[in-house]
């Protein structure tokens, strides 16, 4: 029988999309603190523009690797639980990360930031399928990832003001303090889980939920997606500080971090998305997407700072349309082929993060090889890949829940 669970509108509902809107916005806004303060952090330790890209890149590695035990970890903990600890943990190592006293032990604590991060989004999307009515999933996973969309930007704006005022040691404080903030809302707003059902992980249990997430050729294409839309993203935004602050742009910290206001046009979008998912379904949004991205990627190769800025609003736009397309099919598809929906939305945030980690370091040597075009087709390439991916899924029948 189908589990009734909150419907929009109801005070529950509100509870629910608010705490995990907060919650994402804690977490990403944590995990891309150091973005903007990339060119600070290369001057302050006095490492290479691909160094100090690890900030970023150990932090979203240690993040995906985590995520393979938080998935399975939640079946038996639940999914409050993890996600409560999961935002003190962060909260708590942030704030350590502000008074690291030298470049090791910043990557150090990046890498286990990371690792305290996996809470949330190993759990999120599952935890809104559990608790939520079904005609309500896709428009509450987009909230979901608007709420990342805003964290995402609050993060980097943040900090590259602080960061500019006050210098990096400052601005990871104030990123750590706004998580403590959003830590302690989410206690008070997250309603407990009214559906969950342990199911204790043994280790043949968690291998057999593996196998079947990845015979999925739905699911497969799905975790590519995540991968490459996601390096594509970090790709173009790691480097992106250090383009404004050369010719002929010249841009300071703070001034090159409002660059990032573009985010609320994610958050827009991955709500508006996911409406349109619950209206004309899934296959037929993502594709949109896809050419909302390529269109802004093309507009950043101009050497004028307004259509730049232009073009990454409409590449933030639709990265954010695939993402939360994307990451409210897995538990779906997930759901209806009898597969662990904890399982496959780690499987699909382990590849997320993983191109996050792998092309946001490769986009350092291609901007110091081939500056901003290098850029660019690194970005165009796996942009490709992902428009392959979507038309495998087009091709893939759909399933649906048996009873």
């Amino acid at each position: 029988m189908e589990i009734e669970g909150h419907r929009p509108g109801s005070a529950d509902y509100r509870r629910v999309v608010a705490a995990l809107f907060v919650a994402g916005l804690a977490t990403f806004a944590l995990l891309y603190s150091t973005q903007a303060l990339l060119p600070d952090l290369a001057t302050a330790f006095g490492v290479s523009t691909s160094a100090s890209t690890l900030t970023l890149s150990l932090t979203t590695l240690g993040l995906g690797f985590a995520l393979l035990v938080a998935g399975p970890a939640s079946e038996l903990l639940g999914r409050t639980r993890l996600i409560h600890g999961s935002l003190a943990a962060s909260a708590v190592v942030a704030l350590a990360c502000a008074v690291a006293p030298t470049w090791s032990s910043v990557l150090v604590l990046r890498f286990l930031e990371g690792v305290a991060l996996a809470g949330l989004p190993a759990v999120a999307t599952a935890y809104l399928r559990e608790e939520l009515h079904v005609s309500a999933h896709a428009r509450a996973a987009g909230l979901y990832i608007g709420g990342t969309a805003l964290g995402g930007m609050s993060g980097r704006l943040l900090t590259g003001a602080v960061g500019e005022l006050a210098g990096w040691r400052w601005a990871l404080a104030a990123s750590g303090l706004l998580a403590v903030g959003c830590a302690l809302a989410v206690r008070v707003l997250l309603p407990p889980s009214a559906h969950f059902v342990a199911s204790p992980p043994g280790l043949r249990l968690v291998l057999g939920r593996t196998l079947r997430a990845v015979s999925d050729p739905a699911l497969l294409a799905l975790y590519g997606i995540g991968g490459c839309s996601m390096g594509m993203l970090v790709a173009v935004f790691n480097t992106l500080g250090f383009r404004l602050e050369a010719a002929p742009f010249h841009l300071g910290l703070g001034a090159a971090s409002l660059v990032f206001l573009v985010y609320p046009l994610g958050t827009l979008s991955s709500a508006v998305s996911g409406r349109m998912a619950d209206q004309l379904g899934r296959r037929a949004v993502l594709p949109f997407g896809c050419v909302l991205a390529l269109v802004g990627l093309l507009l950043t190769l101009s050497h004028s700072l307004t259509a730049i800025v232009v073009g990454l609003g409409l590449l933030v736009a639709g990265f954010f349309v695939v993402h939360g397309i994307a990451s409210g099919w897995v538990p779906a598809r997930a759901h209806a082929g009898g597969v662990s929906a904890a399982q496959a939305a780690s499987l699909y945030l382990f590849a997320y993060y993983l191109g996050s980690s792998v092309f946001g370091s490769v986009a350092g040597p291609a901007w110091t090889g081939a500056g901003w075009l290098g850029v660019v087709l690194l970005a165009l390439l796996l942009l490709g890949v992902t428009v392959v991916l979507a038309g495998v899924l087009r091709r893939t029948p759909a399933l649906v829940a048996a009873p």
